[in-house]
């Protein structure tokens, strides 16, 4: 009876930075799960000019989502925030990249992200499977939707948590506290109905998917997904019982 009546609070009181790259993007259901979970938000976009803190001392943690640009991109607000992705880090605040947010800590950490060997790309609902360590830490959805043309070489020092079969690396940990997916955990059903209508052009692109079957996938697969999409965040900000 106690069990289930006990509920769930943030680590602290302080804000999760929200980092997005575009002027009408959103957190999506990441977002919504950091408020139910009872985490205040405080969203930048340094595209639109916006500066990120010096120091992770008034936040609890910090996303970085995705985009349509690539992390290889010489805009000033693409290394900018390769850059800064090193505050996180040297003050081991929780950290989560999505997508181009992962593929940023892999630049910031050295390491190399770059298109696949034989120009395939991941667009739609793809195969997952994790590795011996990711499966210590949560249980994984066996399917994920994926928006990109870009992966990553795994960086020094970090730990491969799940890979999928065009680009291997999907999901890693470095240290304590910093974690980077591939895929996409965020998407509402609207966010997946804009992006199927603004992205159809690269519905043609190798190894892409037709519209159809994105949200086909959706009624499949979504709901693992979801489930452990809410875990992992758990395990990256850490929230208490009472």
């Amino acid at each position: 009876m106690l069990q289930s009546l006990r509920k769930t609070l943030p680590a602290d009181d302080r804000p999760v930075l929200i980092v997005l790259h575009q002027e009408h993007s959103t957190p999506g259901r990441v977002g919504h799960m950091l408020e139910a979970k009872g985490y205040r938000l405080d969203v930048r976009r340094p595209a639109m000019g916006q500066r990120l803190p010096e120091t992770m001392a008034d936040h609890a943690g910090a996303v970085i989502f995705g985009g349509p640009m690539s992390a290889n991109d010489q805009d000033d607000f693409i290394k900018y925030e390769i850059d800064w992705i090193n505050v996180p880090l040297s003050e081991n605040s929780p950290y989560l990249g999505i997508c181009l947010g992962a593929q940023m800590l892999v630049k910031t950490l050295g390491g190399r992200v770059a298109g696949h060997h034989e120009g395939l790309t991941e667009i739609g609902w793809y195969p997952l499977q994790a590795t011996e360590e990711g499966e210590k830490l949560l249980e994984w959805p066996k399917m994920v939707y994926q928006f990109h043309r870009e992966g990553f070489d795994l960086p020094d020092g970090a730990t491969l948590l799940a890979r999928g079969d065009a680009y291997e690396n999907q999901a890693f940990r470095v240290g304590e506290n910093a974690w980077g997916i591939q895929f996409h955990g965020e998407l509402t059903r609207v966010m997946m109905h804009r992006w199927v209508v603004r992205g159809a052009h690269r519905f043609e692109l190798p190894g892409a998917q037709t519209g159809d079957k994105h949200l086909e996938g959706r009624f499949l697969h979504d709901a693992p997904l979801k489930n452990w999409m809410s875990g992992m965040l758990d395990m990256v900000f850490k929230p208490r019982e009472i």
